[in-house]
């Protein structure tokens, strides 16, 4: 079993900055792909960015390209989403998710239980 505990969500103007952090514990971190999905009100959750194991590969949603990067501290067991020059549309409920593999294929896994970022404009 995976556990995943994010954090880091809160309440910012537009144009500001966030950092979200997932804990995970329960299976070796560094073994396996992570990324962020994130659900906004009356939408689907979508993908946002996602690492491979070892940090090397990372990929993004097109609307989030050049404001946020993923990053991963497997010493810390720890996953990061650092946003910046946020947007009233990137308000949502943000979640860790961690794939089956070494790179992100297919879905994934295991979801945490979200944290709430507010842009407001």
């Amino acid at each position: 079993q995976v556990q995943l505990v994010e954090s880091g969500g809160g309440s910012v103007q537009a144009g500001g900055s966030l950092r979200l952090s997932c804990a995970a514990s329960g299976r070796s971190f560094s073994n396996y792909a992570k990324g962020w999905f994130r659900q906004a009100p009356g939408k689907e959750r979508e993908f946002v960015a996602a690492i491979s194991w070892l940090g090397g590969r990372t990929t993004y949603v097109d609307s989030v390209k050049g404001r946020i990067t993923i990053s991963r501290d497997n010493a810390k067991n720890t996953l990061y989403l650092q946003m910046n020059s946020l947007k009233p549309e990137d308000t949502a409920v943000y979640y860790c998710a961690a794939y089956d593999g070494k790179v992100y294929s297919g879905s994934p896994g295991y979801y945490g239980k979200g944290t709430l970022v507010t842009v407001s404009s």
